[in-house]
């Protein structure tokens, strides 16, 4: 009986038509013009009006930080400014019940959450006021251990689920954080489960100073989504619009029951890594910033809205005004938390009798602050 020659499978061609699946997400273009017309969230002039608000706000509030840490008012703190789009327009489509996990850049989403600002400056200084949360604001602080809010969320987003609440859990991180164990193995447990989680890649192209062509071999990160069994897309982070529909549409599906959805976020950041001493002159050129300022999501979407006849100049001064009063009275409120003790250190950390050392060390500085 004659043989037949067997279909040979190609892996390298299966990889391929993999990558070329991902085309970028987008809905306005960098001039501010609708490019995909059916996928037009159609928000309310008035939605539109207060997304802009909240960005204009969270950029002040983000050159209002520097300037804060500068003058040592402030302690760790990752500048945001490039991202707002692909942080305060996902945020625009949660629900107040839904649980957010931050990493450390991701400050703005739960201030818009409900985290009192004075809050997330006393945060920045270590203070443990600033991580005593609310108990109707649904996040966590956020996470300085890198990808390991997105394990966390997969156990939020397990109890949620065997809770049968209507809710989802959102996380963040960046490039860098994909390649932490944490990150795969956060994605497949919430895929397993088809649990109600929302996982955001924001990549803003550095991790640090790493750039995102040595981060890993894939084209993309949201490819890596489908290893985990779960729906993935690549999203143009500069892009209010587009991140907004991702995130709302992802979270209907999680809600409905049909699992989690990863999201990569094609954004930039415009500053520092961290002002903890990162100069991005070091591993950026001024021709790659020059790129990324003509994307500007705030340029992009004040274009739009300007064309709508839903914002000015005198707008826009109005919500810089207002954003620069509240975080000077949020900043006073953090300047009048008692200072910290030692005492009161080893008290948070540690429940219960103490061994001996700590009581010991815990008897010699309650008699220095009782001086």
């Amino acid at each position: 009986m004659a043989s037949q020659k067997s279909k040979q499978f190609d892996p390298v061609a299966n990889l391929h038509e993999i990558e070329e699946k991902f085309e970028m997400f987008q809905i306005l273009n960098e001039e501010g013009e609708i490019v995909n017309a059916d996928a037009d969230p159609k928000l309310s002039d008035a939605e539109l009006v207060e997304l802009m608000s909240r960005m204009v706000f969270t950029r002040i509030l983000d050159q209002r930080s520097i300037s804060l840490n500068r003058q040592g008012r402030l302690g760790f703190y990752a500048p945001t400014a490039g991202q707002e789009a692909s942080q305060i327009a996902s945020h625009y489509a949660l629900e107040k019940e839904d649980y957010i996990l931050p990493g450390y850049r991701d400050v703005p989403q739960i201030v818009w959450h409900g985290l009192p600002l004075y809050k997330a400056f006393l945060f920045s200084r270590g203070h443990f006021i600033g991580n005593q949360i609310p108990e109707d604001v649904n996040v966590l602080p956020p996470q300085i251990i890198i990808g390991a809010q997105y394990i966390q969320t997969a156990g939020v987003a397990l109890g949620m689920q065997k809770r049968g609440k209507k809710s989802v859990a959102v996380t963040y991180t960046g490039d860098g954080g994909s390649s932490q164990g944490d990150f795969y193995e956060g994605i497949n447990f919430a895929g397993a489960f088809r649990s109600p989680a929302i996982f955001i890649v924001q990549n803003n192209q550095f991790a640090i100073s790493t750039p995102r062509e040595l981060q890993t071999a894939a084209k993309t990160i949201a490819q890596k989504g489908i290893a985990a069994g779960i729906p993935s897309i690549l999203v143009d982070g500069m892009d209010p619009l587009a991140v907004f529909v991702a995130t709302r549409d992802a979270r209907q599906r999680a809600v409905n029951g049909e699992g989690p959805s990863l999201i990569e976020t094609m954004c930039y950041r415009y500053g520092p890594h961290t002002m903890a001493g990162d100069d991005p002159t070091r591993y950026r050129t001024s021709d790659t910033d020059s790129q990324w300022e003509k994307k500007d999501p705030i340029v992009r979407f004040r274009k739009y809205l300007e064309a709508k006849g839903l914002w000015s100049e005198e707008k826009e001064a109005e919500v810089i005004e207002k954003a620069k009063e509240e975080i000077k009275a949020a900043v006073k409120e953090a300047d009048a938390a008692p200072k910290q003790k030692v005492t009161e250190l080893i008290r948070n950390m540690n429940d219960g009798d103490l061994p001996y050392n700590l009581q010991e060390q815990y008897e010699i500085f309650k008699e220095k602050e009782s001086k």
